[in-house]
């Protein structure tokens, strides 16, 4: 397979997947130098609600304190006068905040004050990426019996990428990771594999029924297959989109994270499905002959059949 030979529907499927590659590798790259900005979900801390009488807006509340002090803290809005504030598990319980809203005259009550533990220690972060590698073992296995070892990869590969570009949007911009984004990587990695899969089986199905005495260049049976697919891949990926936009937009702050992570996992998921999962096996060498059954064993076949 030569560049020449291609279409243009090939040519900008291999884009895509060079594309995908300088993006993994800024992601590697941003996720190694500034990491992530993990919630008390995974390094505890101290949680307060309070209710004020005159400030309404985060900025307010922060224009109320030190730049030292407002740092340190973590505050959502949970109301027109709530707000929620999180310390990091250092900061002291009788917490400077306290003292100097008191020296601002800020009329305020706390509704409540308590310390979360972290709920994901060492031991779990091990225990999740083991399940996570032996989750992808099972994947690779099953969809190379179910198809072809090259789709089996190309899955994988997109499957990959879809969590580390959504890991590094999350350090590049310093949204906090906490459990419900967490949630929301299981729900990508559903959703991307569900794509790659349909894309998959429609290549199967294309190369297996090519007549033994005229076999199409691959990757024109590739772009087939996603074509045959691509509006059902949009009409899907639009409305879930729309859904996490009213989920983004409406429920408040304490979803935020959960939404952007699965909307851009989303995208990237659609990306992905079509310019790795479909691209990459055609890179590796897919071709009708790794679905040729010769005429005895077709025979065999339906003979076995009940």
């Amino acid at each position: 397979m030569s560049w020449s030979t291609l279409t243009a529907a090939s040519k900008a499927r291999v884009l895509g997947l060079v594309l995908s590659c300088v993006l993994v590798i800024a992601s590697l790259g941003v996720l190694s130098v500034k990491g992530l900005n993990f919630g008390l979900d995974f390094t505890g801390g101290y949680i307060s609600e309070i209710n004020t009488t005159s400030v309404t807006t985060i900025a307010d509340l922060k224009a109320k304190l030190s730049p030292e002090v407002a740092s340190k803290l973590t505050i959502t809005k949970a109301g027109e006068y709530h707000f929620v504030l999180r310390e990091a598990p250092e900061a002291s319980k009788a917490s400077t905040w306290q003292a100097e809203l008191n020296e601002q005259g800020v009329d305020y009550s706390v509704l409540s004050s308590s310390f979360l533990g972290s709920q994901v220690g060492d031991e779990l972060f091990e225990q999740g990426c083991l399940a996570l590698f032996a989750a992808l073992i099972a994947i690779m296995v099953y969809l190379a019996v179910r198809f072809e070892w090259r789709l089996a990869v190309g899955s994988v590969v997109a499957l990959l990428h879809d969590l580390i570009l959504v890991l590094g949007l999350f350090s590049l911009i310093g949204l906090e990771f906490n459990l419900t984004v967490l949630a929301s990587l299981l729900a990508i990695i559903g959703y991307s594999l569900n794509d790659s899969i349909i894309v998959g089986d429609r290549v199967r199905e294309l190369l297996r029924i090519q007549p033994d005495n005229q076999r199409i260049n691959t990757h024109v049976v590739i772009n087939d297959a996603i074509g045959s697919t691509l509006t059902r891949t949009l009409i899907t990926s639009g409305t879930t989109l729309a859904t996490i936009a009213c989920i983004w937009l409406l429920a408040g702050a304490a979803l935020t994270g959960f939404a952007i992570a699965l909307f851009a996992g989303i995208v990237v998921g659609t990306f992905s499905s079509i310019c790795i999962a479909a691209t990459l096996p055609q890179l590796l060498g897919l071709s009708s002959e790794n679905y040729t059954q010769t005429l005895d064993d077709k025979t065999k076949a339906y003979m076995d059949m009940p």
